[in-house]
């Protein structure tokens, strides 16, 4: 360490490699607000910027300068946000964009076109199911779904010479049935394709999916990431490791000129080509841009992201276990149960926590939820996941009523089922409330 005089003044850190999670979740992505002196980075409330010269504006829209150019493709609250998120996931570059849909749709339109087509895990987030099969259906962009992820033979069947890529959940919901996900990263990296985790309910506070192998990580920010449930937001995150050059499969986004003669943006850009294509033909192009006031609202959240999960996941083992033992209970689906027969990867993906989104089944099939779910008066009936306040919801009749019969049984959404998320109240609370309504 260089020796600092005594009175020397030392200008503010701004550059928090190296420091610990905590830290980086609170300063990471900050910048000197040289107007006021403002300690937290005001919100730009600003379409578009000025352009110094003719020069400039030239330089901008031809990527050699990094000035912005409008907001519905980059804005200083959200470049905060965007700076935050990578640094706590380990990537190279991030996007915050309007919504956890609109973050899987720009992150896989970016992989995919017309014709083409990637592979799935079953067991994710029911929006992303409808998503695919319904938006992206009608873009012509196909989807086949793994059932059993540790199957190599299944994967071998579905993955053919028009996937694209490799998409699934680190912790699923309602049924916390995590995935292995260095065994589905070692499946990705055989096939040399690009590996697509949403990381929403583990956070990178639990698993950070770059570490093990992905390429590219999502989130519906509006969950665990902000933690106060005030404003919807998405985010993605380039790891910037994937090997778009020797990919057996064409990128044309990331590795062909968008112009004759041009250069590609794997050449200008390298390992943050991948986030540049996302972010400019893609997020530009069809305009879920997030804006300064809620992108505000995220970065404010993540401040206290790593005290939250805490809280989070004590009180979501606590009432997991407690839950199960209820004799008005069914069972209860939550991997890190020494029950579970998924608790060895548990624990040595999560060291046994595995988030605070997990199902329970209540005796008395649909009747029996219905009484369950009318008696809370402390969780909310509502959908969203992932804020302080804790959840209940009914999936067959709500998330999941548009799946047929067949389905829901093979994804196990049965007519007693409940997903519950578990929020940061007082657990002594919340025990009561159940113990109520199971009463």
């Amino acid at each position: 360490m260089t020796d600092i005089p005594d009175d020397s003044l030392l200008q503010p850190e701004y550059d928090w490699t190296g420091y610990g999670f905590d830290t980086r979740q609170i300063h990471a992505g900050e910048y000197a607000d040289t107007v006021a002196g403002a300690r937290i980075p005001p919100i730009a409330l600003t379409a578009g910027y000025r352009f110094e010269s003719w020069d400039d504006g030239r330089e901008r829209f031809a990527g050699e300068s990094d000035g912005l150019i409008y907001s519905r493709q980059r804005n200083p609250s959200g470049s905060v946000a965007e700076r935050r998120i990578a640094s706590l996931e380990g990537g190279a570059e991030a996007i915050v964009v309007a919504s956890g849909q609109a973050a899987i749709t720009a992150a896989l339109f970016a992989l995919t076109r017309s014709g083409e087509r990637f592979v799935s895990t079953a067991s994710i987030y029911s929006g992303t199911r409808i998503l695919f099969g319904r938006s992206f259906a009608r873009m012509g962009i196909g989807v086949d779904y793994v059932w059993n992820p540790l199957d190599d033979e299944e994967w071998e069947r579905q993955i053919g010479p028009d996937t694209k890529a490799i998409f699934t959940e680190t912790i699923p919901n309602p049924k916390n049935d995590i995935v292995d996900i260095d065994h589905v990263a070692a499946v990705a990296a055989r096939h040399r394709l690009p590996l697509v985790v949403d990381n929403t309910i583990a956070t990178p506070y639990l698993v950070r999916p770059a570490e093990h192998g992905a390429a590219v990580v999502v989130h519906s920010s509006t969950k665990f990431l902000s933690g106060h449930g005030a404003a919807i937001s998405g985010t993605i995150v380039d790891a910037g490791t994937f090997d778009w050059a020797g990919a057996p499969r064409p990128y044309p986004l990331i590795t062909e000129p968008p112009v004759p003669g041009g250069r590609s943006l794997l050449e200008r850009f390298g390992r943050t080509a991948y986030a540049r294509a996302a972010r400019e033909a893609v997020v530009n192009d069809l305009g879920p841009a997030l804006s300064p006031f809620t992108s505000f609202l995220l970065h404010q959240g993540i401040e206290t992201l790593s005290l939250r999960m805490e809280r989070h996941l004590d009180n979501a083992a606590t009432i997991a276990a407690w839950l199960e033992q209820h004799p008005n209970v069914e069972s209860v689906d939550y991997a890190g149960l020494p029950s579970s027969v998924q608790r060895p990867l548990a624990e040595r993906l999560y060291g046994g926590r595995t988030g605070s989104v997990f199902a329970v089944t209540v005796r008395g099939g649909e009747a029996g939820a219905r009484r369950f779910t009318d008696r809370l008066r402390v969780f909310s009936r509502m959908t969203n996941i992932g804020d302080v306040r804790s959840m209940a919801l009914h999936p067959a009749t709500t998330t999941h009523a548009s799946f047929d019969g067949e389905l829901q049984e093979r994804l196990g959404i049965t007519p007693g089922l409940i997903r519950l998320s578990i929020g940061t109240e007082s657990v002594g609370d919340l025990l009561a409330d159940l113990d109520r309504a199971l009463a």
